[in-house]
């Protein structure tokens, strides 16, 4: 080996620690995927070079492969003399290699992420005293609005008796299982995980207390999240085990309370808002859902006015500190149908977050939420 090709692996391997695991959130050096970089004189005349690089992906048939071995690519013709003919040889780690990286991401990790000090990650936990008023709605589209404004975004499904986040993003894969570390499937920018990603999950869930807490605790700590911006918690409706498991799992969460106009809606969702009372979590808001229906530049209130104002100030004074209606989200049937197709209703087909009022709306409501 020359002093010439010594530089360019060299040079290879640097920029190559510039490319990052799309799932683990680490460069593909810093996980050992980079076995062995050769580099030979192209030997046809030309000064160019053969560059051999042998790629270890962590699973065999890994999703992002592809997405990796382009990342890969554009790093090598980042090289300044642009002399380098790039060859891919892509295999995946032995057994003993990535147990011993998955045990090394563990012990970094340790258990529950979101609960070691310093930790940067907003958590909203989204909730609603009754079923029906679009709480799962609002949280993929708020999820994508805030993957969309440029944020780490995760989102974890703990409604485990009416899981819906899986259709709303469009999921149909299941989570990658690194030896027993499971790796969120993302779609549209958002990372996620439910029960309605694994098999069988069509059956009835009769699961109550301990193993309602287990199934949170899993999703936290056994799934690698690496280090989001936000997560989400899209709750089951009411008061039951899994809000008062998420108090007790994440006390530096802050709830949403989701309520449609009507008196019915509203009253029930001042209870779950009240769930502060009893647990170390703070009400961070309230968001009213299918305020009104846009008829011919007219405002139709079909299911009345005044519920988010009216939970907003129950449990103003309940609380004893500030609970604002942070948004009014007009009903739109689009919301539904656009969801229901897999793709969240604020996003436009490629992805990008809508500007027309849907868009304006989750935008100001993300938005108010970081501040």
């Amino acid at each position: 080996m020359t002093a010439d090709t010594r530089q360019i692996e060299a040079a290879i391997y640097e920029r190559l620690s510039r490319v990052i695991d799309p799932e683990l959130g680490r460069s593909v050096t810093d996980l050992g995927m980079i076995a062995a970089i050769n580099a030979v004189p192209a030997g046809d005349g030309r000064a160019a070079y053969d560059v051999t690089i042998q790629v270890e992906l962590t699973v065999p048939g890994c999703p992002l492969s592809e997405t990796i071995t382009n990342q890969i690519n554009g790093a090598v013709a980042s090289y300044p003399d642009a002399t380098l003919t790039p060859h891919i040889e892509v295999t995946s780690m032995s057994h003993d290699k990535l147990a011993d990286l998955v045990a090394d991401l563990k012990a970094e990790r340790k258990q529950n992420p979101f609960n070691k000090p310093g930790i940067k990650t907003r958590i909203f936990a989204i909730a609603s005293g009754k079923g029906g008023v679009g709480k799962s709605s609002v949280t993929a589209n708020l999820a994508a609005t805030f993957a969309a404004l440029g944020y780490d975004t995760a989102a974890i499904d703990a409604d485990i008796y009416g899981f819906s986040l899986p259709k709303l993003f469009g999921v149909h894969t299941q989570p990658t299982n690194l030896n027993g570390m499971l790796m969120p499937v993302t779609a549209w920018g958002v990372k996620l995980i439910s029960i309605g990603m694994f098999a069988g999950a069509d059956r009835a869930i009769l699961w109550r207390g301990p193993r309602l807490q287990r199934s949170l605790e899993q999703f936290l700590a056994d799934v690698w999240w690496g280090e989001p911006d936000v997560l989400l918690l899209d709750l089951a409706p009411g008061t039951g085990d899994m809000a008062i498991s998420v108090a007790q799992a994440l006390p530096n969460a802050e709830l949403v309370v989701v309520t449609t106009p009507q008196p019915s809606a509203s009253d029930v969702a001042v209870r779950s808002g009240l769930v502060a009372l009893q647990v170390p979590m703070k009400v961070r808001g309230v968001v009213e859902n299918m305020s009104w229906y846009e008829h011919k530049g007219e405002k139709l209130r079909i299911f009345g006015e005044g519920g988010g104002q009216r939970v907003s100030d129950q449990l103003t004074e309940a609380l004893g500190y500030d609970v604002p209606l942070m948004a009014q989200l007009p009903l739109e049937p689009e919301l539904r149908e656009t969801g229901e197709s897999g793709r969240p209703a604020v996003l436009t087909p490629e992805g990008a977050l809508r500007e027309d009022g849907i868009g304006r709306e989750f935008r100001a409501l993300a938005e108010r939420l970081m501040r």
